[in-house]
């Protein structure tokens, strides 16, 4: 099985030998990472993501989250989404690391409705995160949770310093 992340809108209209030799499967591209394998990349974790999110597969969604996020997630409301929709590809335009310990992915998530096919267009911020066994892991700063910390308290990634500082560029 391919892997979702793999699939692009032009594979899906065109789908010659050529594009589908580079193609990825499900299970040596996004499987290693639903099953414990830490991304590398801010970009791995997108793709893992979508491929959680076309899988349904709400518990690497949640726990891919920043932790001091997750909390605040609604399990059933992004359950309920992931299920609903018609998913339809992935298109990465960008991948910017940003410092040390923050990159952005600019992405097109496509998905199809009653007016076809549409594009969810964003720009994701990821932290990496050093923990407990001291091994580095990305999270998604998920800018839709209302958590309360203020510009002047210590970053909620752990970094040491303060959130204006660090994650609060990406966070509103």
């Amino acid at each position: 099985m391919r892997c979702p992340c793999q699939i692009t809108p032009d594979l899906l209209s065109n789908s010659n030998a050529e594009n589908l030799e580079n193609d990825k499967s499900y299970l040596d591209c996004c499987k290693p990472f639903h099953e414990g394998r830490l991304p590398k990349t801010a970009e791995q974790l997108m793709r893992s993501r979508y491929s959680a999110f076309v899988m349904v597969n709400t518990e690497y969604i949640i726990n891919t989250t920043l932790p001091a996020q997750q909390p605040l997630l609604d399990k059933n409301a992004i359950a309920a989404w992931a299920k609903d929709t018609d998913w339809s590809g992935l298109e990465i335009i960008n991948h910017k690391p940003i410092g040390k310990r923050h990159a952005q992915v600019e992405f097109k998530a496509y998905f199809k409705n009653d007016n076809g096919l549409q594009a969810h267009h964003e720009l994701s911020s990821f932290v990496l995160v050093k923990n407990s066994n001291q091994n580095a892991q990305w999270y998604f700063l998920d800018p839709t949770v209302d958590f309360k910390i203020t510009q002047k308290q210590p970053c909620s990634c752990g970094s040491g310093e303060k959130f204006k500082r660090c994650c609060g560029q990406f966070l509103p």
